[in-house]
């Protein structure tokens, strides 16, 4: 009988133990399942935000490169301009010397549309043209949007990934 009593005891403690044991199982599953959702959202976060900081950083990279292009373009239109300036105005002092000496005034007819493309390249060089132009290509944007589609819409991924595809082939093969 003590040894019944004894194993009853012994049985119903290890009963005991194991439910505690289940228990706090399910206890510290529920506390590690919380714990790896916190650190999943967490991590789900950064990674948000690190794509954010990152796309962030490509349109200043870009917005960059774009300024400098047109910084570009407008130092060459102004190199352009001084050598286009010193023809300009050897030519018209030439047809106009010509015209005065043989009196023929017929010569000067050249210089009308040089001076045009003179100032066509000073209002680029030095004026409003760049603006004006930015006007128009918003004004574009806004109202003709149809005229920037691009032939066979904007490319995806699928097609960048199937030209890939194909000039890795070509590479292979050779």
């Amino acid at each position: 009988m003590f040894q019944h009593k004894y194993f009853s005891s012994l049985y119903s403690l290890v009963i005991n133990s194991v439910e505690i044991a289940s228990e706090i199982k399910s206890t510290m599953g529920f506390l590690m399942s919380k714990s790896m959702d916190q650190s999943l959202k967490k991590q789900q976060e950064f990674m948000v935000l690190n794509s954010r900081l990152q796309l962030e950083r490509q349109i200043q990279m870009q917005n960059q490169m774009r300024e400098r292009q047109m910084a570009m373009q407008i130092a060459w239109s102004r190199e352009f301009l001084n050598y286009y300036g010193a023809f300009f105005s050897l030519a018209t002092l030439g047809l106009t010397a010509g015209a005065l000496k043989r009196k023929r005034p017929g010569l000067l007819a050249p210089v009308v549309p040089l001076s045009f493309i003179l100032a066509y390249q000073l209002d680029l060089a030095y004026g409003t043209l760049m603006q004006r132009m930015k006007g128009e290509a918003e004004a574009i944007m806004v109202s003709e949007h149809e005229r920037l589609d691009l032939p066979h819409g904007a490319p995806t991924f699928e097609s960048i990934e199937k030209a890939r595809r194909t000039q890795a082939h070509l590479f292979f093969e050779k």
